[in-house]
């Protein structure tokens, strides 16, 4: 028979976490449920009390030099206690950095090849918005360049717009696996004809050992196969992991790819350095219908079209590119994606390969189709030297947005420091913020405060040598609540006896 059997709000709350992956709320009233649920009000956003990052090893070079850098935004609570730290992705690993309360950054640093990945928890209120970066430097050789990347929470689906197989190009897809148990990986690539054919056994069932990494070299899966413009798609049949990947390009430079937003009719690229001497735009059509997408720059003063570039054909299931070569003269801005025909709207991913600098004096950075800031968004891996780190703030959309730019204090002291910036819609203004009196390096906070949505990035500019080299990260929401629905007086289920 059916019985209806209460559920507590404690299950609800429990259940909810579970689904959103996000764990436990914190917040709780005087009689112990959590408070926005106890006052009977509206859905209301609580913060998380545990957070799961992961990042990728940095470097196969033995002269790599890497920082890493963690942050949780915010102040410290009262009598708050938590833990977060980072830890390489083995088994009985020692901790490469700890967080010891928020609003103050903490860095460790790494050389050489033997550098691991890592995975880290934070909990408790060192959780909601925690976040790490891992900037490398490699100063000569085929990865020379700044390789900068956020560590991300893990998960199963991830799609890579802008790997290549071609000459001269070394790309690995990272897989980190942070769970106790094996994760198994298929990885498709996708080029200008479609799919590419793999060689037998070595792109599905990859498995990932518990607390482990792999690299895997993208031409080693299609031996011959010399594509210059390629669309990776990774997922798991089994278990979740981190995935990024790494790409080199002989005689440019070195960076990461990320991967980009989930498939969607409209995107944005934000941060397009006012310097770059060639942007090369991809996109790949995961479904079944072709897109016609029309390309936007929103820069400083508007949204502009680039002159012979207004539109870019994606055929179904197969890699489109276009050379938009400087398309930002001198001017940062964002690339703007939609569709050609407001009416029809088709899901599409996207990636910008971007080259600074010229001859060789070039440095290579890419930056991927992106989600809003949201809320809050934060990237952890700022230097102090004037102009290193320069914030691109895109309002993509028809309306007006107002944020909130903080820049922490960094990891060996300083003052943090604050602005707000007005952006008008359709357009790009770049911020350059830094704590007073900074030492070390340090974060900078995006809160969204009105109208929006807002896009971000941080360019990074290391330069060595009269080279540019640089690293683009773009920002989004940090994670740092879950919405608690309001709660109902008869809570209950149904289930079978």
């Amino acid at each position: 028979m059916k019985q209806r059997v209460p559920l507590t709000l404690a299950a609800v709350t429990a259940a909810l976490a579970a689904v959103t992956g996000l764990a436990a709320l914190t917040a709780p009233a005087a009689d112990g449920a959590p408070a926005a649920a106890a006052s009977g009000g509206a859905a209301a956003r609580m913060p998380v009390e545990r957070s799961l990052l992961v990042c990728p090893a940095p470097s196969t070079s033995d002269i790599a030099d890497t920082v890493y850098t963690a942050i949780t935004p915010g102040a410290a609570a009262a009598g708050g206690k938590g833990t977060a730290r980072l830890l390489g992705a083995t088994k009985d690993a020692k901790p490469v950095l700890e967080l010891k309360e928020p609003g103050k950054p903490v860095g460790a640093k790494a050389s050489g090849a033997e550098a691991p990945a890592l995975t880290g928890t934070a909990d408790g209120f060192l959780a909601p918005g925690w976040s790490a970066q891992q900037t490398t430097v490699v100063s000569v050789g085929r990865t020379r360049g700044l390789l900068g990347v956020g560590c991300t929470a893990p998960g199963t689906d991830f799609w890579f717009p802008g790997v290549s197989t071609a000459k001269g190009r070394e790309d690995y897809v990272h897989l980190t696996n942070p769970d106790d148990a094996a994760a198994v990986v298929d990885i498709k690539l996708f080029g200008p004809d479609g799919a590419v054919k793999t060689e037998a056994g070595t792109s599905e069932n990859i498995r990932i050992d518990p607390k482990s990494s792999k690299a895997i070299s993208l031409s080693s899966l299609a031996p011959g196969a010399q594509l210059a413009d390629v669309t990776a798609h990774v997922t798991t049949r089994a278990g979740r992991i981190g995935a990024t990947t790494q790409a080199g390009e002989e005689g440019v430079g070195a960076d990461w790819l990320p991967a980009s937003v989930d498939p969607a009719g409209t995107l944005v690229l934000p941060g397009i350095p006012a310097d770059a001497a060639s942007v090369r735009l991809i996109a790949f059509a995961p479904g079944d219908e072709d897109a016609d997408l029309k390309i936007r720059l929103a820069a400083a003063n508007g949204t502009i079209t680039p002159a012979g570039n207004e539109q870019l054909h994606v055929k179904a299931g197969m890699t489109a590119s276009v050379d938009l070569k400087d398309v930002t003269r001198g001017e940062a801005g964002s690339l703007v994606l939609s569709p050609a025909d407001g009416k029809q709207s088709v899901p599409v991913v996207a990636a910008l390969r971007i080259v600074r600098g010229s001859g060789a004096k070039q440095d290579l950075g890419f930056v991927q189709a992106s989600a809003p800031v949201g809320p809050r968004a934060t990237v952890a891996d700022n230097r102090p030297e004037e102009n290193a780190a320069v914030l691109s703030l895109t309002a993509a959309s028809g309306a007006d947005a107002t944020v909130r730019v903080t820049a922490s204090p960094g990891t060996e002291g300083g003052e943090p420091a604050s602005k707000e910036v007005t952006l008008k819609a359709g357009t790009t203004q770049t911020v350059s913020l830094a704590p007073t009196g900074g030492k070390g390096p340090y974060a900078l906070t995006v809160e969204t405060l009105t109208g929006g949505p807002v896009h971000a990035s941080r360019t990074l500019t290391v330069p060595r040598d009269g080279t540019p080299m640089f690293t683009v990260q773009t920002l989004s929401d940090d994670r740092s609540t879950v919405s608690v629905p309001k709660a109902a007086q008869d809570l209950t289920v149904l289930t079978e006896h």
